[in-house]
């Protein structure tokens, strides 16, 4: 069984005054694209059956502007996490979900599916490479089930920026 994996970072947020990092809302340009994320989503994959959420405000808010109606577990440990950690969370992934969509934070978003990808030279790493800006999305595939998710045996199929 093919198992997904969907990194994408959070949408454009605001720097209001007084307003600690963790509690930054998206912008009108953010909630904007992470709806058009959502809309890429549906149309390439319709069956989404678990999201992993960061606490934050901004990544709340994008989950939300996406419209994905999976079942969500909210997580604070991918708020500022490394790929370490990231790579720990998907390999806890119940073995029932198929697709999985994890919605963080940079550099912990580019850098884990960097990690977890094995065909680098590919277009979509080489893309994905050169920015992954805010709505972005990174679409792996793994030959084997989650627990086994180990840095180097995804293939990054897909990368989107919604614009």
């Amino acid at each position: 069984m093919v198992r997904t994996l969907i990194l994408m970072r959070h949408g454009k947020s605001g720097h209001p005054d007084g307003v600690p990092d963790h509690e930054r809302p998206l912008v009108a340009r953010g909630r904007r694209e992470a709806a058009l994320a959502g809309d890429w989503l549906r149309a390439t994959q319709p069956e989404i059956d678990a999201v992993l959420c960061s606490t934050s405000t901004r990544t709340r808010e994008t989950l939300a502007a996406t419209g994905i109606t999976a079942p969500v577990a909210f997580e604070q440990s991918i708020y500022e996490a490394s790929p370490h950690t990231l790579i720990e969370l998907v390999q806890l992934t119940d073995a029932a979900v198929e697709t999985l969509l994890l919605i963080g934070h940079s550099p912990g978003m580019p850098w884990t599916a960097w990690e977890l990808a094995a065909n680098r030279d590919s277009g979509p790493a080489v893309e994905m490479s050169a920015k992954f800006p805010t709505s972005a999305l990174a679409v792996l595939e793994f030959d084997r089930p989650w627990a086994a998710a180990d840095p180097g045996t995804g293939d990054l199929v897909r990368f989107h920026v919604p614009r």
